[in-house]
């Protein structure tokens, strides 16, 4: 294969894609994969669903663009209001980008400027979770906790209050409670060592993502959340570029607590990779104090795209038309206790966790003493690499800062039949006995 022009992170050569359906894709070697992360748990819908490729199709022989500034287009105004539905009418506006970065900052900008009208420009900083994942333009990337993607730009970036996340996997507390209140009172004391009145937003994933392979909170932490949030007179911002749009079994992940955000940032499984679109839904009370001074300084060419939002709109009808929630409700559990069953198997599966169809699995060198990989070993790349090579594609990162505890993700299209859930954990098997085969011999 010819060297490219084009350059991401790795360097490393790759495979030319030539088609998609459903579940799957292939190569132009012909190799079929089984799409088991939904790419960048994006392909919600699968690949080529005929619903959205009629829509997207019907949307251009009308109009592909028109610009937020001159024309309103029914496919957005008819979008927004599917997503204030979604939202139980929790959240009343909406606001239109490209992608999830975009969306982040722009939940940012937001929560800033409602306190700048509000006379409060004092208020400068965000509190977020550590580790955690929220973009990787300089204004998220502020807000992310992940070192390797920090690093070189840490005199770039206006960092946040960086905040221990909850870890039921390792935590040293006698019990789970005992944990999420010790994390709390950290929270807390990190809160109160800023400066009065000073703090903007407190932003989260309600389930985890790419940073930390599925790991959940719970009730009794976002309700201690919200509490400090109260307390400290700042918004609730909640990132589900990768949770929302159906993927956790609802709508939007908050809804399983019902622990509500003044903001939402969400993006990927809402084009479901059919084309880009993200958005912010806020409640109309912080729009309208904007929208009463000066208007909300902001924007993207892309806002409101026909395009994008007829693709939105079509994915949305067709995840209802399918019962696409009721199928990740009721496969995700069987997707959870066939991971279950491959940790009884490979002694290299330390956890597995997550809702739905986002489930994380962390690789460890001992299931008792959950010791991780050395970095150098490269255990996440490496079962990524194994598992494609037998013609199955998983998402992998690290969940310790991205500086150790290997996992990956197994993320498959929402909807993903039981069968084929059986594809999978063979293929997933018979990579982890792959894997195991290239240990150390001190390991496992």
């Amino acid at each position: 294969m010819s060297k490219s022009a084009l350059f991401y992170q790795t360097g490393v050569d790759l495979p030319l894609v030539s088609h998609g359906e459903g579940i799957y894709l292939w190569d132009t070697e012909g190799t079929r994969y089984i799409d088991a992360c939904s790419g960048a748990i994006t392909c919600n819908m699968g690949h080529q669903h005929p619903a959205i490729t009629a829509a997207m199709k019907a949307q251009l022989d009308q109009v592909a663009f028109s610009y937020r500034t001159q024309f309103e287009s029914q496919v957005a105004v008819d979008l927004g209001d599917e997503l204030v539905a979604l939202s139980r009418g929790h959240l009343q506006k909406v606001f239109f980008v490209g992608g999830g970065s975009e969306a982040v900052e722009s939940a940012m900008k937001l929560a800033r400027q409602y306190f700048f009208e509000r006379g409060e420009p004092q208020r400068k900083r965000f509190v977020s979770l550590s580790p955690s994942y929220h973009g990787s333009t300089l204004g998220a990337l502020g807000l992310t906790g992940y070192e390797p993607l920090e690093k070189p730009f840490k005199d770039l970036v206006m960092p946040s209050i960086k905040v221990p996340s909850p870890d039921f996997y390792r935590y040293r507390e006698g019990d789970v409670e005992s944990h999420i209140a010790a994390v709390l009172e950290q929270t807390e004391a990190a809160m109160a060592a800023e400066p009065a009145d000073s703090i903007i937003a407190f932003v989260l994933e309600p389930v985890g993502g790419a940073s930390t392979g599925g790991r959940m909170l719970n009730r009794q932490y976002l309700e201690g959340v919200q509490r400090l949030c109260d307390r400290f007179g700042c918004l609730l911002i909640m990132d589900e570029v990768l949770s929302g749009m159906g993927r956790t079994g609802e709508w939007f992940a908050w809804q399983h607590w019902d622990i509500r955000p003044d903001i939402l940032a969400l993006a990927k499984g809402m084009g479901a990779g059919y084309y880009p679109i993200a958005a912010i839904m806020a409640r109309d009370e912080l729009v309208d104090t904007i929208q009463s001074k000066s208007g909300f300084m902001h924007g993207h060419t892309y806002a409101g795209n026909p395009l994008a939002c007829a693709t939105g709109l079509a994915v949305i009808r067709a995840m209802k038309d399918e019962a696409v929630l009721e199928n990740v409700r009721k496969e995700g559990v069987y997707l959870r206790e066939q991971l279950d069953w491959l940790k009884s198997r490979h002694a290299c599966i330390g956890d597995v966790r997550g809702i739905g169809f986002l489930q994380g699995v962390e690789l460890v060198q001992s299931q008792s003493s959950k010791q991780p990989f050395p970095a150098e070993f490269n255990a996440f790349n490496k079962i990524t690499q194994i598992a494609k090579d037998n013609g199955l594609l998983i998402y992998p990162r690290r969940c310790l800062n991205g500086v150790l505890g290997d996992h990956f993700l197994v993320t498959p299209p929402l909807n993903t039949t039981h069968q084929q859930i059986d594809e999978i954990i063979a293929l997933l098997d018979q990579s982890l006995t792959e894997f195991a085969q290239t240990l150390p011999d001190k390991a496992i």
